[in-house]
Protein backbone atom coordinates (compact mmCIF):
# COMPACT_ATOMS: atom_id res chain seq x y z
CA UNK A 1 0.00 0.00 0.00
CA UNK A 2 1.88 3.17 -1.43
CA UNK A 3 1.42 6.98 0.30
CA UNK A 4 2.39 9.59 -1.96
CA UNK A 5 2.26 13.03 -0.99
CA UNK A 6 1.96 15.29 -3.71
CA UNK A 7 4.80 18.28 -4.58
CA UNK A 8 6.99 15.85 -1.85
CA UNK A 9 9.42 14.13 -4.77
CA UNK A 10 11.72 12.64 -2.82
CA UNK A 11 8.36 10.22 -1.14
CA UNK A 12 7.27 10.13 -4.75
CA UNK A 13 10.28 8.43 -5.64
CA UNK A 14 10.31 6.15 -2.61
CA UNK A 15 6.45 5.24 -3.13
CA UNK A 16 7.16 4.61 -6.55
CA UNK A 17 10.24 2.42 -5.70
CA UNK A 18 8.60 0.08 -3.13
CA UNK A 19 5.57 -0.26 -5.77
CA UNK A 20 8.34 -1.02 -8.61
CA UNK A 21 9.28 -3.62 -6.13
CA UNK A 22 6.14 -4.98 -5.20
CA UNK A 23 4.86 -5.43 -8.84
CA UNK A 24 8.39 -6.85 -9.78
CA UNK A 25 8.20 -9.56 -6.79
CA UNK A 26 4.37 -10.53 -8.07
CA UNK A 27 5.74 -10.74 -11.24
CA UNK A 28 8.77 -12.82 -10.40
CA UNK A 29 6.52 -15.41 -8.41
CA UNK A 30 4.21 -15.87 -11.35
CA UNK A 31 1.41 -14.36 -9.36
CA UNK A 32 -1.86 -13.13 -10.92
CA UNK A 33 -1.13 -8.89 -12.09
CA UNK A 34 -2.67 -6.58 -9.43
CA UNK A 35 -5.27 -4.78 -9.97
CA UNK A 36 -4.69 -1.53 -8.77
CA UNK A 37 -6.90 1.02 -6.55
CA UNK A 38 -6.24 4.95 -6.73
CA UNK A 39 -7.34 7.03 -3.68
CA UNK A 40 -6.96 10.80 -3.85
CA UNK A 41 -7.64 12.52 0.02
CA UNK A 42 -6.80 15.30 2.13
CA UNK A 43 -3.94 13.19 4.61
CA UNK A 44 -2.51 16.02 5.83
CA UNK A 45 -3.64 19.87 6.72
CA UNK A 46 -6.39 21.25 7.90
CA UNK A 47 -9.10 18.24 6.63
CA UNK A 48 -6.44 15.52 7.06
CA UNK A 49 -8.73 14.05 9.66
CA UNK A 50 -10.76 13.12 7.09
CA UNK A 51 -8.75 11.60 4.27
CA UNK A 52 -6.65 9.54 6.92
CA UNK A 53 -9.69 7.81 8.46
CA UNK A 54 -11.22 7.08 5.05
CA UNK A 55 -8.06 5.46 4.08
CA UNK A 56 -7.74 3.49 7.17
CA UNK A 57 -10.94 2.40 6.08
CA UNK A 58 -10.18 1.73 2.61
CA UNK A 59 -6.99 -0.20 3.84
CA UNK A 60 -8.55 -2.29 5.98
CA UNK A 61 -10.80 -3.71 2.98
CA UNK A 62 -8.48 -4.18 0.73
CA UNK A 63 -6.38 -6.40 2.97
CA UNK A 64 -9.73 -8.47 3.79
CA UNK A 65 -10.26 -9.10 0.45
CA UNK A 66 -6.05 -9.73 -0.29
CA UNK A 67 -6.62 -12.19 2.89
CA UNK A 68 -9.59 -13.92 1.13
CA UNK A 69 -7.98 -14.01 -2.10
CA UNK A 70 -8.01 -10.79 -3.57
CA UNK A 71 -10.88 -10.13 -6.77
CA UNK A 72 -11.01 -12.50 -10.05
CA UNK A 73 -7.96 -14.32 -8.20
CA UNK A 74 -5.62 -11.33 -8.35
CA UNK A 75 -4.31 -9.33 -5.66
CA UNK A 76 -5.45 -5.41 -4.97
CA UNK A 77 -2.80 -2.63 -4.64
CA UNK A 78 -3.40 0.44 -2.99
CA UNK A 79 -2.05 3.91 -4.76
CA UNK A 80 -2.83 6.88 -2.78
CA UNK A 81 -2.30 10.38 -3.28
CA UNK A 82 -2.43 13.13 -0.65
CA UNK A 83 -3.62 16.26 -1.56
CA UNK A 84 -3.11 18.17 1.51
CA UNK A 85 -6.14 19.94 2.12
CA UNK A 86 -5.46 22.36 -1.11
CA UNK A 87 -7.71 23.50 -3.23
CA UNK A 88 -6.43 22.78 -7.23
CA UNK A 89 -4.56 19.08 -5.85
CA UNK A 90 -6.92 17.20 -6.77
CA UNK A 91 -7.52 17.30 -10.24
CA UNK A 92 -3.30 16.19 -10.37
CA UNK A 93 -3.74 13.80 -8.24
CA UNK A 94 -6.25 11.75 -10.10
CA UNK A 95 -4.43 12.35 -13.01
CA UNK A 96 -1.10 10.73 -11.93
CA UNK A 97 -3.19 7.79 -10.20
CA UNK A 98 -5.04 7.33 -14.16
CA UNK A 99 -2.16 8.14 -16.49
CA UNK A 100 0.93 6.84 -14.87
CA UNK A 101 -0.72 4.26 -12.31
CA UNK A 102 -3.07 2.96 -14.62
CA UNK A 103 -5.95 2.48 -12.01
CA UNK A 104 -9.34 0.66 -12.56
CA UNK A 105 -11.08 2.81 -10.28
CA UNK A 106 -10.62 6.13 -7.96
CA UNK A 107 -11.96 6.28 -4.31
CA UNK A 108 -12.37 9.90 -3.16
CA UNK A 109 -12.78 12.51 -1.84
CA UNK A 110 -14.18 13.74 0.75
CA UNK A 111 -14.96 17.55 0.41
CA UNK A 112 -16.86 17.87 -2.33
CA UNK A 113 -15.22 20.91 -3.69
CA UNK A 114 -12.43 18.54 -4.25
CA UNK A 115 -14.66 15.24 -5.86
CA UNK A 116 -15.87 18.76 -8.17
CA UNK A 117 -12.40 18.98 -9.05
CA UNK A 118 -11.25 15.49 -10.02
CA UNK A 119 -14.75 14.03 -11.21
CA UNK A 120 -14.13 15.71 -14.59
CA UNK A 121 -10.85 13.68 -15.36
CA UNK A 122 -12.34 10.15 -14.42
CA UNK A 123 -15.35 11.37 -16.50
CA UNK A 124 -13.38 12.08 -19.55
CA UNK A 125 -10.87 9.11 -18.87
CA UNK A 126 -13.91 6.76 -18.49
CA UNK A 127 -12.25 5.36 -15.00
CA UNK A 128 -15.16 4.81 -11.82
CA UNK A 129 -14.65 7.10 -9.24
CA UNK A 130 -16.37 6.85 -5.52
CA UNK A 131 -16.94 9.70 -3.94
CA UNK A 132 -16.81 8.88 0.31
CA UNK A 133 -18.64 12.13 1.80
CA UNK A 134 -18.68 14.75 -0.89
CA UNK A 135 -22.25 15.26 -0.81
CA UNK A 136 -23.31 18.55 -2.94
CA UNK A 137 -25.56 17.03 -5.47
CA UNK A 138 -23.18 18.44 -8.24
CA UNK A 139 -20.70 15.94 -7.69
CA UNK A 140 -22.49 13.01 -9.81
CA UNK A 141 -23.94 14.98 -12.09
CA UNK A 142 -20.82 15.65 -13.76
CA UNK A 143 -21.13 12.04 -15.67
CA UNK A 144 -21.95 8.71 -16.05
CA UNK A 145 -18.57 7.24 -14.19
CA UNK A 146 -19.34 9.28 -10.63
CA UNK A 147 -20.72 7.82 -8.01
CA UNK A 148 -20.94 8.23 -3.98
CA UNK A 149 -21.11 6.29 -1.23
CA UNK A 150 -22.96 8.54 1.16
CA UNK A 151 -26.16 10.26 1.58
CA UNK A 152 -26.33 13.68 -0.57
CA UNK A 153 -26.75 17.55 0.94
CA UNK A 154 -31.13 17.56 0.28
CA UNK A 155 -31.01 14.89 2.22
CA UNK A 156 -28.81 15.64 4.81
CA UNK A 157 -30.06 19.36 4.94
CA UNK A 158 -33.60 17.78 5.94
CA UNK A 159 -32.24 15.43 8.67
CA UNK A 160 -30.62 18.55 10.34
CA UNK A 161 -34.45 21.08 9.50
CA UNK A 162 -35.57 17.89 11.12
CA UNK A 163 -33.83 17.71 14.03
CA UNK A 164 -34.02 21.37 14.72
CA UNK A 165 -37.34 21.20 15.09
CA UNK A 166 -38.72 17.88 16.56
CA UNK A 167 -36.01 17.24 18.85
CA UNK A 168 -34.80 20.65 20.15
CA UNK A 169 -38.07 22.13 19.53
CA UNK A 170 -36.63 24.92 17.71
CA UNK A 171 -38.30 27.47 16.74
CA UNK A 172 -35.79 30.51 15.19
CA UNK A 173 -32.72 28.88 14.02
CA UNK A 174 -29.31 31.23 12.89
CA UNK A 175 -26.94 29.55 9.83
CA UNK A 176 -23.51 29.84 9.72
CA UNK A 177 -22.34 29.27 6.06
CA UNK A 178 -18.54 29.12 4.38
CA UNK A 179 -19.44 30.41 1.39
CA UNK A 180 -16.18 28.95 -0.30
CA UNK A 181 -17.50 25.65 0.36
CA UNK A 182 -19.85 23.98 -2.29
CA UNK A 183 -20.77 21.67 0.93
CA UNK A 184 -21.69 24.38 3.07
CA UNK A 185 -23.63 25.92 0.80
CA UNK A 186 -25.79 23.30 -0.71
CA UNK A 187 -26.01 22.25 3.50
CA UNK A 188 -27.41 25.72 4.24
CA UNK A 189 -30.01 26.11 1.49
CA UNK A 190 -31.71 22.99 2.37
CA UNK A 191 -31.67 23.63 5.98
CA UNK A 192 -33.05 26.53 5.76
CA UNK A 193 -35.81 26.05 3.07
CA UNK A 194 -36.68 22.74 5.19
CA UNK A 195 -36.94 24.36 8.38
CA UNK A 196 -39.34 27.45 7.54
CA UNK A 197 -41.38 24.64 5.14
CA UNK A 198 -41.57 23.88 9.31
CA UNK A 199 -43.01 26.77 10.36
CA UNK A 200 -39.35 28.35 11.59
CA UNK A 201 -37.80 31.07 11.05
CA UNK A 202 -34.43 31.52 10.17
CA UNK A 203 -33.40 34.55 12.38
CA UNK A 204 -29.90 35.38 11.02
CA UNK A 205 -27.65 34.06 8.59
CA UNK A 206 -23.81 35.28 8.79
CA UNK A 207 -21.17 34.00 6.35
CA UNK A 208 -17.28 33.23 6.56
CA UNK A 209 -14.66 31.88 4.39
CA UNK A 210 -12.64 28.62 5.33
CA UNK A 211 -9.59 29.13 6.76
CA UNK A 212 -10.61 31.86 9.29
CA UNK A 213 -9.80 32.46 12.74
CA UNK A 214 -12.00 35.25 14.09
CA UNK A 215 -15.64 34.75 14.43
CA UNK A 216 -16.78 37.09 16.49
CA UNK A 217 -18.55 39.64 14.61
CA UNK A 218 -20.57 36.85 13.10
CA UNK A 219 -21.27 35.50 16.30
CA UNK A 220 -22.03 38.65 17.83
CA UNK A 221 -24.70 39.18 15.31
CA UNK A 222 -26.14 35.63 15.58
CA UNK A 223 -26.61 36.51 19.26
CA UNK A 224 -28.39 39.79 19.06
CA UNK A 225 -31.18 38.00 16.65
CA UNK A 226 -31.86 35.32 19.77
CA UNK A 227 -32.04 31.85 18.05
CA UNK A 228 -32.77 28.99 19.65
CA UNK A 229 -30.40 26.86 17.78
CA UNK A 230 -27.11 27.81 15.98
CA UNK A 231 -26.28 25.54 12.44
CA UNK A 232 -22.71 25.67 11.06
CA UNK A 233 -22.66 23.94 8.35
CA UNK A 234 -19.07 23.61 7.46
CA UNK A 235 -16.14 21.51 8.55
CA UNK A 236 -14.94 20.47 11.86
CA UNK A 237 -12.31 23.17 12.20
CA UNK A 238 -14.10 26.05 11.78
CA UNK A 239 -16.99 24.60 13.98
CA UNK A 240 -15.01 24.06 16.66
CA UNK A 241 -13.34 27.83 16.66
CA UNK A 242 -16.65 29.21 16.06
CA UNK A 243 -18.50 26.84 19.47
CA UNK A 244 -15.50 28.42 21.38
CA UNK A 245 -15.84 31.88 20.29
CA UNK A 246 -20.03 31.60 20.88
CA UNK A 247 -19.39 30.41 24.80
CA UNK A 248 -16.76 33.02 25.11
CA UNK A 249 -19.19 35.81 24.43
CA UNK A 250 -22.35 33.70 25.89
CA UNK A 251 -24.22 32.00 23.15
CA UNK A 252 -25.47 29.57 24.51
CA UNK A 253 -27.50 28.12 22.64
CA UNK A 254 -27.31 24.19 21.07
CA UNK A 255 -25.05 24.48 17.88
CA UNK A 256 -25.81 21.56 15.15
CA UNK A 257 -23.83 20.76 12.04
CA UNK A 258 -23.58 17.76 9.33
CA UNK A 259 -21.00 14.93 8.46
CA UNK A 260 -17.89 17.69 8.33
CA UNK A 261 -17.88 17.98 11.99
CA UNK A 262 -17.21 14.23 12.64
CA UNK A 263 -13.02 14.16 13.72
CA UNK A 264 -11.71 13.45 16.70
CA UNK A 265 -10.33 17.07 15.78
CA UNK A 266 -14.12 18.61 16.83
CA UNK A 267 -13.46 17.71 20.42
CA UNK A 268 -10.08 18.02 20.84
CA UNK A 269 -10.21 22.28 19.27
CA UNK A 270 -13.06 23.05 20.80
CA UNK A 271 -12.84 21.38 24.39
CA UNK A 272 -15.73 21.77 26.18
CA UNK A 273 -17.13 24.81 24.31
CA UNK A 274 -18.44 21.58 22.09
CA UNK A 275 -20.66 19.76 24.72
CA UNK A 276 -24.03 19.00 23.89
CA UNK A 277 -23.34 19.98 20.07
CA UNK A 278 -24.89 17.42 17.64
CA UNK A 279 -23.84 16.43 13.98
CA UNK A 280 -25.47 14.44 11.77
CA UNK A 281 -23.20 11.41 10.30
CA UNK A 282 -23.27 8.40 8.42
CA UNK A 283 -22.56 5.38 11.40
CA UNK A 284 -22.48 4.97 14.80
CA UNK A 285 -19.71 3.09 16.21
CA UNK A 286 -22.14 2.49 19.02
CA UNK A 287 -24.74 0.61 16.65
CA UNK A 288 -25.22 -3.01 17.94
CA UNK A 289 -25.71 -4.54 15.29
CA UNK A 290 -23.16 -7.65 14.35
CA UNK A 291 -22.10 -6.34 11.17
CA UNK A 292 -21.12 -3.21 12.81
CA UNK A 293 -19.89 -4.21 15.95
CA UNK A 294 -17.55 -6.71 14.24
CA UNK A 295 -16.43 -4.14 11.97
CA UNK A 296 -15.01 -1.94 14.86
CA UNK A 297 -13.45 -4.17 16.71
CA UNK A 298 -11.75 -5.54 13.30
CA UNK A 299 -10.72 -1.63 13.05
CA UNK A 300 -9.44 -1.21 16.69
CA UNK A 301 -7.34 -4.27 16.46
CA UNK A 302 -5.67 -3.05 13.20
CA UNK A 303 -5.60 0.59 13.97
CA UNK A 304 -4.21 0.64 17.68
CA UNK A 305 -7.65 1.04 19.23
CA UNK A 306 -9.13 3.85 17.41
CA UNK A 307 -12.71 3.84 17.33
CA UNK A 308 -13.95 4.42 13.74
CA UNK A 309 -15.32 7.34 12.45
CA UNK A 310 -18.10 7.46 9.60
CA UNK A 311 -16.07 8.42 7.15
CA UNK A 312 -14.07 5.41 8.31
CA UNK A 313 -17.14 3.26 7.18
CA UNK A 314 -18.13 4.30 4.26
CA UNK A 315 -14.68 4.09 2.77
CA UNK A 316 -14.32 0.60 4.07
CA UNK A 317 -18.12 0.47 2.18
CA UNK A 318 -16.90 1.47 -0.78
CA UNK A 319 -13.83 -0.33 -1.30
CA UNK A 320 -16.20 -3.85 -0.98
CA UNK A 321 -18.52 -2.58 -3.19
CA UNK A 322 -16.13 -1.89 -5.61
CA UNK A 323 -14.77 -5.40 -5.48
CA UNK A 324 -18.59 -7.04 -5.57
CA UNK A 325 -18.95 -4.66 -8.84
CA UNK A 326 -15.83 -6.49 -10.56
CA UNK A 327 -16.59 -10.17 -9.41
CA UNK A 328 -20.11 -9.49 -11.01
CA UNK A 329 -18.85 -7.76 -13.88
CA UNK A 330 -16.01 -10.63 -14.26
CA UNK A 331 -13.73 -7.89 -15.24
CA UNK A 332 -11.56 -4.67 -14.67
CA UNK A 333 -12.75 -3.38 -17.71
CA UNK A 334 -14.57 0.21 -17.42
CA UNK A 335 -17.07 0.31 -18.80
CA UNK A 336 -18.15 -3.04 -17.50
CA UNK A 337 -17.14 -1.91 -14.07
CA UNK A 338 -19.05 1.11 -14.46
CA UNK A 339 -22.94 -0.86 -15.06
CA UNK A 340 -22.05 -3.23 -12.88
CA UNK A 341 -21.49 -0.29 -9.81
CA UNK A 342 -24.74 1.09 -11.17
CA UNK A 343 -26.17 -2.16 -11.12
CA UNK A 344 -25.74 -2.07 -7.51
CA UNK A 345 -28.96 -2.52 -5.16
CA UNK A 346 -29.09 -3.65 -1.70
CA UNK A 347 -25.63 -4.17 -0.71
CA UNK A 348 -24.92 -5.06 2.63
CA UNK A 349 -22.31 -2.71 4.44
CA UNK A 350 -21.39 -1.48 7.74
CA UNK A 351 -23.14 1.80 6.84
CA UNK A 352 -26.21 -0.01 6.33
CA UNK A 353 -27.95 -1.47 2.96
CA UNK A 354 -26.55 0.73 -0.64
CA UNK A 355 -28.27 1.00 -3.43
CA UNK A 356 -27.22 3.36 -6.09
CA UNK A 357 -30.12 5.21 -8.06
CA UNK A 358 -30.46 6.21 -11.38
CA UNK A 359 -28.34 9.41 -10.39
CA UNK A 360 -25.56 7.14 -8.89
CA UNK A 361 -26.23 8.38 -5.60
CA UNK A 362 -26.42 6.28 -2.59
CA UNK A 363 -29.52 6.81 0.01
CA UNK A 364 -28.57 6.02 3.45
CA UNK A 365 -30.47 6.88 6.94
CA UNK A 366 -28.77 9.04 8.75
CA UNK A 367 -27.77 9.49 12.73
CA UNK A 368 -27.32 11.99 15.43
CA UNK A 369 -24.40 11.84 17.37
CA UNK A 370 -23.54 14.80 20.15
CA UNK A 371 -20.28 15.48 22.03
CA UNK A 372 -20.62 14.34 25.91
CA UNK A 373 -17.86 14.34 28.32
CA UNK A 374 -15.45 15.08 25.92
CA UNK A 375 -16.44 12.40 23.41
CA UNK A 376 -18.82 11.64 20.13
CA UNK A 377 -21.97 9.59 21.40
CA UNK A 378 -25.38 8.60 19.77
CA UNK A 379 -28.19 10.17 20.40
CA UNK A 380 -30.67 9.34 17.79
CA UNK A 381 -31.21 7.97 14.26
CA UNK A 382 -33.30 10.17 11.62
CA UNK A 383 -35.15 10.06 8.62
CA UNK A 384 -36.98 13.21 6.59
Amino acid sequence: MIIRPLLRVGRQLAGASVLALSLFAIASSGAAEPIKIGHYGSLTGKDGAFGAATGKGVRLAIEEINAKGGVLGRPLVYLVEDIQSKQGEAATAVKKLISRDKVVAVIGANASANSLEAAPICQNSKIPMMAISSTNPRVTEVGNYIFRICFIDPFQGAVLAKFAATSLHAKRVALLTAVNSPYSVGLSEVLRRDFVARGGEIVAEQKYNEGEKDFRAQVTAIRSAKPDVVAVTGFYTEAALICLQARSLGLDVPFIGGDGWEAPQLVELGGKAVENTYYSTYFSAENNAPEVRSFVERYKARWNNEVPEGVSALGYDAMYLIAAAMTKAGTTDSAALRDAIAATKDFPGVTGRTTIDEKRNSAKAAVMLTVKNGRSQFFESVTP
